[in-house]
């Protein structure tokens, strides 16, 4: 099982980290000429080697990809808790590596992981960063039900500052399911702006399936539109805020109790 990637696109966006601040100084020598001291110089900090986030969010539901895992269709009343940790290492160049770990956690069945742990995914790739342009390519084994499901995910997006348009491609490479290995693919915006000190978020996403990859048929599986807010707190901390829609494809993901609902999150969310 995957977690969505509009709701999990709300939490990198709350926590991405921009390159620490210049610091300005000014140099020993100093002249009289017209009663001025010289112009500052602008010490410039190196990027970090290693920055990240930790989030701790509350969702209404497990969305994979589609996939109301759980269930829960129109109703509200669960509570699915999902820690995430993702931590970035810059290699140079516009090059970076990542790994990130995402837990589903709930009362809602057995868990032979342990205590109410349902599912760990643990990830791993690398981003590139050309201009407006960022490439993903990475790997993930998602452990759940005493199975694991492997996946490759292929992401190129284009940061304009207007609409943002991403083609994500998600391949299920190997799984011990009922479910057959295949491809979904996806296309939509992410358009932005702020609002004081508040970021706005507004993705649009249209997925399709290969043949059984939820269950159903190929073909168009799901399209959903969000509105996301990120709420600065403190240095380093912020809480996000996120309501999507979905329209699902009751052929493609049969599976699911309904096949228009809403769902909600709220992240605390702790970058570094």
């Amino acid at each position: 099982m995957t977690h969505n990637t509009s709701v999990l696109s709300t939490l990198l966006a709350a926590a991405s980290l921009a390159s620490l601040p210049a610091v300005a100084g000014t140099t020993a020598e100093t002249t009289t000429t017209a009663g001025k001291n010289p112009p500052p110089v602008v010490v410039e900090k190196e990027t970090p080697f290693v920055t990240g986030f930790l989030a701790a969010t509350y969702d209404t539901h497990f969305i994979s990809y589609g996939q109301d895992v759980w269930a829960i269709g129109n109703d509200w009343s669960e509570a699915l808790i999902h820690p995430s940790l993702e931590l970035n290492f810059n290699l140079g160049g516009g090059l970076s590596a990542y790994v990130n770990t995402w837990w589903d956690i709930n009362d809602l069945a057995p868990s032979p992981i342990g205590g109410d742990i349902q599912e760990i995914d643990v990830n791993a790739g690398f981003y590139y960063t050309m201009d407006k342009w960022k490439f993903q390519l990475g790997y993930g084994a998602w452990i759940y039900a005493e199975q694991i499901e492997h996946i490759v995910d292929a992401k190129v997006s284009y940061n304009d500052g207007l609409i943002n348009p991403f083609l994500l491609l998600h391949g299920r490479v190997g799984d011990e399911l009922s479910f057959d290995t295949g491809l979904v693919t996806q296309v939509g915006i992410a358009p932005g702006t702020t609002l004081g000190p508040v970021a706005l978020s507004f993705p649009l996403t249209v997925s399709f399936d290969t043949d059984n990859f939820h269950g159903g048929d190929a073909g168009f599986a799901y399209v959903s539109a969000g509105v996301g807010a990120t709420i600065p707190i403190v240095d380093h901390l912020s809480l996000a805020l996120g309501v999507t829609y979905y329209h699902t494809n009751d052929d493609v993901i049969p599976g699911n109790p309904d096949s228009d609902f809403v769902t909600g999150s709220a992240s605390l969310v702790v970058s570094f």
